[in-house]
């Protein structure tokens, strides 16, 4: 398999690499990156083929989109890429005369930004935080293209108990936003961009989504979320998968980095992950080139999102992903409990 390989996203008219750039290390994710190394690991991918790049506000508190955008303006042709951004955070700064709602609790999945820049995320999930959300995206990246929008970590584990107004916000009046925009040809579709596949299932009882980006919960190590892929399969709703990697430790094994879903990762997924990577060892490929290849056996995902802060480290991914893979170990793998049936 070919980075470059496209595959169609549902009924919007755009296709997407099968491999793509997730933008979220370029914004400080876990540690610094300067603005010369993300511009050269952009470069990276796009000279091996990858024509797919996803980024949000929430990157490095706006960063990673400013950086995108001066990419995709001076140093390519934009008609080339297809681009994703998220919608329900809106980014501010403290000034005189404006008093700033209280900050959101911090959520687990949230790691922080090492770099980022100084201003502060505010939820709206509203039809005018979406619409501005949506036009401040275009003048950060210095675009008037847009391609998919992604509703941002609604749910409850990145909300807790504010999930429930949020979710108000979004179904009386975020989605009509999305639905207008999708309707007047300013984004070719839209869906959810989530850590929880739940939710994902109860805005598909809401509106049509066109594609949606699901982080870490479809990779070697958890699974629970075929029957949601299923179900957009049927509806053609596209599938996007990122974190793979399971926050690093699929692609470093249990004895490197042993991140899980942002955080230290529990004894029996360290457990489970070195099970996995003598199963890999015994056919010679490598844990994370499974890792990375693994999601898409299903025919809903059209695409899967690497991240990196240097061009040597997306090299990597691309090898992997590029990596020959027999069979004979999905079958193993299955047989010995390491994949769901």
């Amino acid at each position: 398999m070919h980075v470059a390989e496209q595959r169609p996203v549902g009924k919007t008219g755009l296709s997407v690499t099968v491999l793509g750039m997730g933008c979220a290390s370029l914004g400080g994710l876990y540690a610094p990156v300067s603005a010369a190394d993300a511009m050269a690991t952009l470069r990276a991918g796009w000279d091996s083929g990858i024509r797919y790049f996803d980024v949000a506000p929430m990157y490095g508190q706006t960063r990673s989109e400013h950086l995108l955008g001066q990419f995709l303006r001076d140093e390519v042709e934009r008609d080339g890429a297809v681009v994703s951004t998220k919608v329900g955070r809106l980014f501010t700064n403290a000034r005189p005369g404006r008093i700033l709602p209280p900050e959101a609790p911090k959520n687990p999945l949230d790691p922080g930004w090492h770099n980022g820049l100084p201003f502060r995320e505010v939820f709206d999930y509203s039809y005018d935080g979406i619409m501005r959300s949506f036009e401040d995206s275009q003048q950060r990246m210095g675009t008037d293209r847009l391609d998919l929008l992604f509703v941002h970590d609604i749910g409850a584990v990145t909300h807790g108990d504010r999930n429930a107004g949020h979710w108000r916000a979004l179904t009386s009046g975020g989605f009509r936003a999305l639905e207008e925009l999708r309707e007047a040809g300013l984004i070719a579709g839209f869906g959810l961009g989530v850590n929880e596949w739940e939710v994902i299932a109860a805005a598909m009882d809401e509106v049509h989504l066109d594609c949606c980006l699901l982080a870490g919960r479809h990779s070697l190590l958890e699974q629970a979320a075929v029957p949601l892929l299923d179900r957009a399969h049927r509806q053609g709703t596209a599938i996007v998968i990122g974190g793979v990697f399971n926050s690093g430790i699929l692609a470093a094994g249990a004895g490197g980095n042993v991140k899980f879903n942002y955080m230290d990762a529990p004894a029996d997924i360290v457990q489970r992950t070195e099970a996995l990577a003598r199963s890999c060892a015994e056919f010679g490929v490598p844990l994370g080139a499974a890792a990375i290849q693994f999601p898409l056996s299903h025919p809903a995902v059209v695409s899967i999102l690497v991240g990196a802060k240097h061009p040597d480290r997306l090299r990597q991914s691309i090898a992997w992903f590029e990596t020959e893979i027999p069979d004979g170990l999905w079958t193993t793998l299955r047989d010995k409990g390491l994949l769901a049936a």
